[in-house]
């Protein structure tokens, strides 16, 4: 008699990303190749196009920052226009091509959908190595304010990868979920959950009964995650260093003509 594959989570991460799997009625997240818990959303081309993910890629990016791709969730499902202001806080290039938004290494394009798919594979290797068995079929998180177009790219990059996408569950859901897992059937209670990410801030708000959750309201801004406060650091110590540095110019120019004037 043939049994059914396992069924795999995935939580593809703006930052890091893990996957996971149910074993007798308990979630266990599965360890990389590497033998960590999660993996780096990061992946890198060499100069021989050869494609490296996860922590060993992530460890060469700032060697390698024009062919490292960190941050693919934030692209994924949009148009080179949809890019605007913070597409310039990208270490890679960026092109628009018969309005694909495609990213431009070696002179080859990727959409964010082959990229994602590179890290959706890994973590689907790791969840074969770990369960032996080859695994066909997954649930995937995705952040709740992600539209149609973002959601459908995500199916698809888990398409590329070989995996068939049973669901997707919202991200604020699916931490409702593990919260929920073992409470009482009959309680009842309204809850307000956060979630901030690398790339997004939402917040949803979940009433709970019993086994049921029911979503009542769910809002959340794409352009508040880490890597905007990375990005926002980064340009107050640029301004602050320019600032110092101006500071010292001029007075090495008030010095001088002092001194002429003497």
């Amino acid at each position: 008699m043939q049994t059914e594959s396992k069924i795999i989570g995935i939580d593809l991460g703006t930052t890091n990303s893990v996957v996971a799997v149910v074993e007798g009625s308990d979630p266990v997240v599965i360890p990389n190749q590497e033998g960590a818990n999660k993996t780096p959303s990061v992946v890198a081309f060499l100069d021989n196009n050869e494609c490296i993910v996860g922590e060993i890629a992530r460890r060469q990016a700032a060697t390698n920052p024009t062919r490292t791709v960190t941050s693919i969730k934030r692209l994924i499902g949009l148009h080179h226009e949809d890019l605007a202001e913070w597409a310039a806080h990208l270490p890679y290039p960026i092109v628009n091509h018969d309005e694909q938004l495609l990213i431009d290494i070696n002179g080859l394009g990727y959409t964010p959908q082959q990229i994602s798919a590179l890290i959706i594979k890994k973590l689907k290797e790791s969840a074969e190595a770990h369960l032996g068995e080859k695994v066909s079929q997954a649930v995937i998180t995705v952040p709740a304010h992600f539209d149609d177009n973002q959601r459908n790219a995500t199916i698809e990059s888990a398409r590329m990868a070989g995996l068939e996408v049973l669901r997707l569950i919202n991200e604020p859901t699916a931490a409702a979920l593990a919260y929920g897992i073992g409470k009482d059937e009959d309680s009842e209670e309204i809850i307000a959950i956060y979630d901030f990410g690398g790339g997004t801030f939402d917040i949803t708000i979940l009433e709970i009964s019993g086994k049921t959750f029911e979503v009542l309201c769910s809002t959340g801004d794409s352009h508040l995650g880490g890597d905007d406060l990375d990005n926002a650091i980064v340009s107050m110590i640029i301004e602050a260093v320019s600032y110092t540095h101006l500071r010292a110019h001029e007075t090495k120019a008030n010095l001088v003509c002092r001194l002429l004037l003497e």
